[in-house]
């Protein structure tokens, strides 16, 4: 066993698990659970959840139930969604594999899941705690923001559509700014896209009487409608406004058909991969992880084989994607920031998926951890939003994977073939966004310029990204 570096109840997760577990083996006897994981310290039964996840994992993905099982079974007796970072990950993790493994048999899946009720209020709940526990989106907005002020200088008709119109904050902070300039505010018009009628009516009601308050000549658009299905003609353009385009955490999931457009362009591509056996995996050793777990020790990230930076020939496979980015530039806006979660969660492989997930949310529970108590808001989210965009990261494929998070890199070829301009971030904005980041009362979480653009960390782990963009005709 590795030793302990950290006393009991440490919530470094993204400094000591994930860095030491390449000393311990993937291959643990999965016949009885072993007498002393109980007595472990934090710090060893970290390694010890990681160990049996991966391996738990890899007998999923290889279709060994059997194994699966057990080690499902010795994970439950370590993992707590109310414990430490790593038993709460644990927790999660746990939970996906398991649905991963009942959707191969669709009948009882389906029987266990068919009272589970969504509310919408839950939803917009959880999305305010994400919102108020975190500074993630209250930089995106301030960086946003800033590029849309900046852009649009002098202009008399601004015209802003935002594609996931569900936090009022940003826009009343910019009619407040708006309602400053020199040259006198803009007419501005805003255009709010969102699943639920009931979250645009609310946005609608709190701009207009801002905008009132403030004596700005303001009107709002709600369009009703998911992103993979918008009716662009409902956005309603004008020729003579300025446009600028506002997308916080949506495009990634209009990758989500991408799986089945893949299979029939490569025919090397894994055939079953809504069921549970997935021959093209490899077995996991520990001398890949320990070079993945290198990589992550000297880049601050690991990298999967997905992440690297791909050829022009991957991303064109995105129909979805690649019709709804082009029908943006259509649309000729001034300006377009976009922020999306800067992880790889879109690798082809479960086993690839399951470690850089990993990563990334060992350094958002540690990050909860080591910022907010332990209340039944955290657990809120914990449970709503992360253990639910882990479930479908790990269970879930085709076309009902729509958490397909990628790297900035990605974004950036993406748009560029698209015909989109890098339009680097102002200094001033970026010095705003790091005011922000220090009245937070950690100094945990970072910002990083890249070409122009920012990532928001925690410690040295990238976990969002904000760009700004411009058509080049």
């Amino acid at each position: 066993m590795a030793p302990m570096l950290q006393d009991e109840g440490s919530s470094s997760v993204t400094s000591s698990p994930l860095q030491l577990f390449s000393m311990m083996s993937l291959s643990p006897n999965l016949g009885s659970p072993y007498p002393f994981v109980r007595e472990l310290k934090s710090e060893e039964r970290g390694l010890y959840l990681i160990h049996l996840l991966l391996t738990c994992a890899n007998h999923v993905a290889a279709g060994s139930l059997e194994n699966a099982n057990i080690a499902l079974e010795q994970i439950s007796q370590l993992a707590s969604p109310d414990g430490d970072t790593m038993q709460r990950i644990a927790a999660y993790f746990t939970e996906a594999l398991a649905d991963r493994i009942l959707k191969a048999w669709p009948g009882l899946h389906k029987a266990l899941n068919s009272t589970k009720l969504t509310l919408v209020s839950e939803e917009i709940l959880v999305q305010k705690l994400f919102f108020e526990l975190f500074p993630f989106m209250k930089v995106a907005f301030v960086l946003t923001n800033q590029a849309i002020v900046e852009a649009m200088e002098g202009e008399k008709m601004v015209h802003i559509i935002d594609l996931n119109a569900a936090e009022p904050a940003q826009w009343i902070a910019l009619i407040q700014v708006l309602s400053a300039r020199p040259e006198g505010p803009p007419h501005l018009r805003i255009t709010g896209v969102h699943q639920q009628r009931e979250v645009l009516e609310q946005m609608a009601f709190k701009l207009t009487e801002e905008a009132e308050k403030l004596d700005i000549p303001f009107q709002f658009n709600p369009v009703v409608s998911k992103l993979d299905n918008l009716d662009f003609e409902k956005l309603r353009v004008k020729t003579g406004e300025a446009l600028a385009i506002s997308s916080v955490l949506q495009l990634h999931s209009l990758l989500a058909s991408d799986d089945e457009l893949l299979r029939k362009k490569s025919p090397l591509a894994p055939k079953n991969l809504n069921g549970i056996h997935l021959p093209g995996v490899p077995q996991i050793n520990q001398s890949t992880l320990g070079e993945l777990l290198e990589k992550d020790l000297v880049n601050g990230h690991s990298r999967s084989p997905d992440s690297a930076t791909s050829s022009p020939q991957s991303l064109s496979a995105s129909a979805k994607m690649d019709g709804f980015v082009n029908a943006l530039w259509g649309l000729t806006p001034k300006l377009m920031v976009i922020t999306e979660q800067d992880s790889n969660h879109n690798g082809s492989t479960l086993m690839e998926r399951l470690l850089e997930a990993l990563y990334s949310y060992a350094a958002l529970f540690d990050c909860l951890e080591s910022t907010v108590p332990r209340t039944l808001e955290r657990l809120k989210l914990e449970k709503m939003l992360f253990g639910e965009e882990i479930k479908n990261i790990i269970a879930c494929e085709g076309a009902e994977r729509k958490e397909r998070h990628e790297k900035l890199e990605k974004w950036v070829q993406r748009l560029d073939l698209a015909g989109f301009g890098n339009l680097p971030l102002s200094y001033y904005g970026m010095l705003q966004a790091g005011r922000l980041l220090q009245g937070y009362g950690s100094d945990g979480y970072k910002i990083k310029e890249e070409n122009g653009c920012v990532v928001i960390c925690w410690q040295d782990r990238a976990l969002f990204s904000v760009s700004a963009w411009r058509c080049r005709k």
